[in-house]
C-alpha cells in the first residue's frame, strides 16, 4: 500500500544558532510539536540526522534519506552558525493523518505563530507525494517536488493539503 512522503520547508528570520529568545523558544515549541506528531496516529518516520544535533542539516549522515538538500531560492547560510532554515521530510500512511497532525493541536498553534520565526515567501512550504510501500523519500524528492509545485501548481504527483490526490492519482478531499 502506498505511503505519504511530506517535505516541509520554510527559512527563518534569524540562524538556527542565534540566542535570541525567538530562536529559543522556536526550538522549544518544536521539540514539543516533534514529540506529539511521533505519537499521532498515521505517523511511520522522520528523517533525523544520525549524530542528532540541532541545526546541524548540511553534510549530516541523513540515511536511507539521502544527502540533504534545499530549493534554489534558499540563498542563506549553511554552516551550524548561519543555517536559517526549518525543514523536515515525513512518512504518513495516509492523507488524513498527515492533515490532522499538521493542522491540529499544538502544531495548528505554532502555525498561527509562524510570521514570528519565519519570513513571508511567495514559495509553497510544503509538499505531499506517495511513494511505494519500500521506499524511503529523500530530500532531494521533496526539493524537486517543491520546486516542480512553485512552478506549475499541484498535480497528482506533487500536491498540497489544499489540492491533494490520491495514490491512483484523482483528487482527493482532506
Amino acid at each position: 500500500m502506498p505511503r505519504l512522503a511530506l517535505y516541509t520547508f520554510g527559512v527563518l528570520q534569524a540562524p538556527l544558532a542565534d540566542p535570541s529568545p525567538a530562536t529559543r523558544e522556536f526550538y522549544a515549541i518544536g521539540a514539543d510539536v516533534y514529540r506529539r506528531i511521533g505519537a499521532h496516529p498515521g505517523y511511520l518516520a522522520r528523517a533525523e540526522p544520525a549524530g542528532g544535533e540541532q541545526g546541524v542539516l548540511f553534510g549530516a549522515d541523513w540515511g536511507a534519506w539521502g544527502e540533504f538538500a534545499v530549493p534554489a531560492w534558499y540563498g542563506k547560510g549553511r554552516t551550524a552558525d548561519t543555517t536559517a532554515l526549518a525543514t523536515t521530510l515525513s512518512l504518513w500512511t495516509d492523507l488524513g493523518s498527515a492533515f490532522d497532525a499538521v493542522y491540529t493541536g499544538l502544531h495548528r498553534d505554532a502555525l498561527k505563530r509562524r510570521h514570528d520565526w519565519f519570513e513571508r515567501s511567495r514559495h509553497p512550504s510544503h509538499v505531499l507525494w506517495w511513494v511505494p510501500e519500500d521506499v524511503t523519500p529523500t530530500w532531494q524528492e521533496g526539493v524537486d517536488g517543491l520546486e516542480r509545485l512553485h512552478a506549475h501548481g499541484p498535480v497528482p504527483r506533487h500536491f498540497t493539503f489544499h489540492q491533494p490526490f490520491t495514490p491512483e492519482g484523482t483528487p482527493a478531499r482532506t
